[in-house]
């Protein structure tokens, strides 16, 4: 406390600063250090620092003339101000006051003893007050770090039901997508299966035909009564149309297999789907929920109760593994269609080519292939220009080879001619380095050219193979017979069907016929 007119350093504020033994009531250096220990505490704010007793331009005044008992009380308010952190404020009582007879001559203390009974309650109010303020600022932080604690948690919740729903609803677009697919690829084997089963109702005509033109070739009589061409390509047809028809037998069952297939795989992909809508609309309403809604309440032990069947990998795993299995059951179904295209294709030629090379060999026998045989001999004419054009290539590619030796005998021997040099002289060079690629070079291109040359003889002898294969079927042409002219050619000038090559396009091929 201070007084009007007087600084700190009156006498009577502090006394003489000596007992009564005439010795000084400073505490020793030891018992300073041992009372005023650093102790782990929470540091108080500038402005609770402030002694309310000191000026800051005042030297700070040591004399301490107080009795024991007033300076054990001052050492421990000091102690519990520097332990705050670990000191409860319920706990705390200040020094109590000390009442003086009703009747005494002689008063019971110094002013010493009274200034420091009131320091003794400026420490008390301003570690009090000190502890209080600390205790609002943490109540209002900590309702402050509450609120957006709990701003951030729903934020996060709701971040959380959003990307929710937004993997929900990919992968509902993903399933609808893939039911929509799986729809379409079964509607188009639906197709397919409905091509083959009149593909093999239709191959019954031919196959009619054929066995009529057989019944009357077997009416010839005399050295006629041969196995001829005519005859083996009719059986041969007959083989390959029954063979066309099994194939088709067995197709039709893997469809009607793939297509149950295709209906299990749909359904999955539509509970898949409905489930995914219930989830998406729960989920949706979920997330439009706010602290301002009408239809929240008080749900107690929710939280507890846990009735999840599965965890965000293996729910993707889930409708994942379905797609996967609906595509493979697309791809199995668009391989399926392509074996449909191959298998139909491939009947078609089978039978078309069948067809075409029995009306040839029936034309070759009442020689009247005339047209065929002016193209076999134009092919013929062709590939003897051919063999000339390939022997003139030859030799030119000999010219060629042999044109490379001088060259690369050149390229050698400087190679040769350059390793006399003696000691460091034997540098690799640039020219040293080019006349190595100068070698590897012709080397490379008399051997490709040496290839070339190979290819070009075998193919000499192929074009010498396919020009005897050319006058041999010119020869075979050569025959005709009135029965087949008559009755069998008559019958096949137009196919018995309509040949279905695919099953997106029906194409009917122009067969020709020479009467």
């Amino acid at each position: 406390m201070e007084f009007l007119g007087h600084t700190q350093k009156a006498r009577y504020m502090f006394g003489s600063g000596k007992n009564s033994n005439g010795s000084s009531a400073l505490p020793t250096i030891a018992r300073q250090n041992s009372t005023l220990r650093v102790q782990d505490f929470y540091p108080n704010p500038r402005y609770f620092q402030r002694s309310l007793t000191q000026i800051p331009w005042q030297q700070q005044q040591n004399a301490c003339s107080l009795p024991q008992k007033a300076e054990s009380t001052l050492s421990m308010n000091k102690k519990a101000m520097f332990s705050f952190g670990n000191t409860n404020l319920n706990s705390f009582k200040p020094a109590p006051v000390l009442q003086s007879p009703p009747i005494s001559l002689y008063t019971s203390y110094t002013p010493n003893e009274w200034e420091r009974f009131n320091q003794n309650n400026y420490f008390t109010s301003d570690y009090l007050r000190s502890g209080a303020e600390k205790l609002r600022l943490d109540t209002a932080r900590m309702c402050k770090e509450a609120d957006e604690k709990t701003q951030r948690t729903q934020s996060n919740s709701g971040k959380r039901l959003g990307e929710r729903i937004s993997d929900i609803v990919f992968w509902k677009n993903e399933l609808l997508h893939e039911i929509s697919d799986i729809a379409s690829s079964t509607s188009e084997l639906k197709n397919a299966k409905r091509i083959i089963e009149k593909t093999l109702v239709e191959t019954e005509n031919p196959l009619n035909l054929v066995r009529e033109c057989l019944y009357i070739r077997a009416q010839k009589r005399g050295i006629e009564m041969v196995r001829d061409d005519p005859e083996k390509n009719l059986v041969k047809e007959v083989e390959t149309i029954k063979i066309c028809q099994d194939k088709l037998r067995g197709m039709i069952e893997k469809v009607t297999i793939q297509l149950s297939q295709n209906n299990a795989a749909q359904l999955e992909l539509e509970k898949d789907s409905g489930n995914k809508v219930v989830a998406q609309n729960l989920d949706e309403n979920a997330f439009q929920l706010r602290n301002l809604s009408t239809d929240i309440s008080y749900q107690s032990g929710v939280e507890k109760i846990n009735i999840t069947t599965s965890v965000p990998k293996t729910w993707c795993m889930f409708t994942n593994n379905n797609i996967k299995q609906c595509q493979a059951e697309r791809a199995a179904s668009k391989h399926l269609c392509s074996e449909i295209n191959t298998l139909l294709q491939k009947c078609c030629s089978d039978m078309w080519q069948q067809w075409n090379v029995t009306n040839q060999a029936l034309a070759d026998r009442i020689r009247e292939l005339l047209t065929t045989k002016n193209k076999l001999q134009t092919h013929l004419s062709k590939v003897i220009q051919e063999i000339f054009d390939m022997n003139k290539s030859i030799e030119y590619l000999k010219k060629s080879i042999q044109a490379k030796q001088a060259p690369l005998q050149v390229a050698q021997t400087r190679l040769g001619t350059r390793l006399l040099r003696p000691n460091v002289e034997s540098c690799c060079d640039p020219a040293y380095v080019w006349l190595v690629g100068e070698v590897g070079e012709i080397t490379e291109t008399v051997e490709c050219l040496t290839k070339k040359l190979h290819h070009a003889e075998n193919a000499v002898q192929d074009l010498h193979l396919l020009k005897s294969n050319l006058e041999v079927d010119i020869n075979n042409k050569s025959h005709s017979l009135f029965i087949d002219r008559e009755k069998c050619l008559s019958l096949r000038k137009t196919f018995p069907m309509t040949p279905i090559c695919s099953i997106y396009t029906t194409t009917k091929p122009n067969i020709p016929i020479h009467s």
